[in-house]
């Protein structure tokens, strides 16, 4: 039955146990008081014990043993409001006289092993943590409970529920990319990012797959190979920079996948010419760097603004300053900008491609763009890596624009969390906060 046609549930009388959820743990609620200022949060404590006497008959001989004696396990249960919830669970020892033999009810019940919270706690935190992004620490007042309570609570359930879903099954396209964790003046400092862009081909949002420590193409290559033959063989397109080591490792790896330079990092390339000519001109010019009220410094931003979007003003300045015969190479390199941009903004996938390898053409030619160093510059690596640039519009979903995103993402979570510790702890919660956990915890 789906869920269109699936009957409501009917009300029932109110039972407390059910409403917080102890009956799906096997207590039953003895007493509670609530601790507090009554304007206020407070602490709601519940006095319960096991509900089953299961545990009463002595696994050895089958009698029937006795209660020796007991004791009071305090587990942090699911926040009631502004109200955090403690339970005051009643664990009691038997004894089989025939036997000599004692035991105790199963703490796995209602918690995890010797944790401080309850079975349902932990999943509170993770789904807050993970579908809200709240912090460990706003967590962690809502319960009642220290910080690294929930911290490492949340981080061991959430990476068993990973593993469980097997998230490297499906992959067929990844983006790789780096990312600084940390931005202290020593240590390690980068992490490799990879992301399964297999759901854009759906048209789903891509999802954070792994992170590594440290950016080489040994580490891409070693995380690949630790994947299998399997992953490695159903892998068709792994997106990335200019950068040398990520090519490296995917030829050596996964020869047969089509590398994939993503649009960013080439319109980067472009801008930083038309920049660097700049300011080759601006010292020319004047023997300085720029300033307000130079024209070619109060232009920079109009240099940089696609034409799409200049305004009148923009325009004229630009035409008042490509009219200066001195400003050529400035005219030449704005024109081959431009035109980058132009080519990946064009709807059909040949026809931007033709006018991307007519500009890479252009630009190691012996035509107009000849004589500026800066555009030969950028010729030469347009053209070391025309085939991973082209491949793009024929693969229009692999671009590498959902791997930057995740790491503004990942920037955010330090943010809110005010910077990590060490490499391992942001690692697992990074793919607590943007991998495939959310479709499993809402699904």
């Amino acid at each position: 039955m789906n869920e269109e046609t699936r009957p409501e549930p009917e009300f029932s009388v109110f039972d407390p146990q059910r409403f917080l959820g102890l009956d799906e743990m096997g207590l039953r609620v003895l007493s509670w008081r609530r601790l507090g200022r009554p304007d206020g949060p407070g602490l709601r404590q519940i006095r319960c014990e096991p509900d089953s006497h299961d545990a009463r008959w002595c696994p050895s001989c089958g009698a029937y043993a006795r209660v020796r004696s007991s004791w009071l396990r305090t587990l942090a249960h699911v926040p009631y409001g502004d109200d955090a919830v403690h339970l005051l669970v009643r664990v009691r020892r038997y004894e089989c006289v025939p036997c000599s033999r004692s035991w105790s009810d199963d703490p796995e019940a209602v918690g995890a092993g010797r944790g401080v919270l309850s079975v349902p706690a932990v999943m509170w935190a993770l789904r807050r943590v993970c579908l809200d992004s709240m912090t460990v620490s706003a967590c962690a007042r809502l319960l009642h409970v220290a910080w690294a309570v929930v911290d490492r609570a949340v981080r061991e359930r959430g990476m068993l529920l990973l593993e469980q879903a097997d998230r490297f099954s499906s992959v067929r396209a990844i983006g790789v990319d780096e990312h600084v964790w940390r931005h202290g003046a020593f240590g390690d400092r980068y992490v490799t990012v990879i992301v399964d862009l297999t759901p854009r081909c759906d048209g789903r949002p891509a999802r954070l797959l792994d992170m590594v420590p440290g950016r080489s193409a040994q580490v891409l290559r070693e995380w690949m190979q630790a994947r299998g033959g399997e992953f490695t063989r159903r892998v068709g397109v792994v997106a990335m920079d200019a950068f040398a080591g990520w090519k490296q490792a995917v030829e050596s790896v996964v020869p047969h996948a089509v590398e994939v330079i993503d649009p960013f990092h080439v319109v980067q390339l472009a801008a930083a010419r038309v920049t660097r000519v700049r300011c080759r001109l601006q010292r020319d010019a004047t023997g300085r760097r720029g300033v307000k009220g130079d024209r070619l410094y109060d232009c920079r931003r109009a240099l940089l603004t696609s034409d799409e979007y200049l305004g009148a003003r923009g325009r004229a300045r630009l035409m008042a300053l490509f009219a200066i015969q001195a400003n050529r190479d400035l005219m030449l390199a704005h024109d081959a900008y431009q035109r980058v941009i132009h080519a990946y903004r064009c709807d059909d996938g040949r026809r931007g491609e033709r006018m991307m390898r007519e500009l890479i053409d252009d630009l190691t030619g012996p035509g107009r763009y000849k004589g500026c160093r800066e555009l030969a510059s950028l010729g030469r690596v347009l053209k070391r890596r025309m085939r991973d640039i082209l491949a793009l519009f024929r693969h229009p979903r692999s671009s590498n624009g959902p791997t930057e995103a995740i790491n503004g993402r990942l920037e955010t979570l330090r943010g809110n969390a005010m910077g990590f510790a060490n490499t391992t702890s942001y690692i697992q919660r990074c793919l607590i906060h943007s991998s495939q956990l959310k479709d499993i915890l809402t699904h």
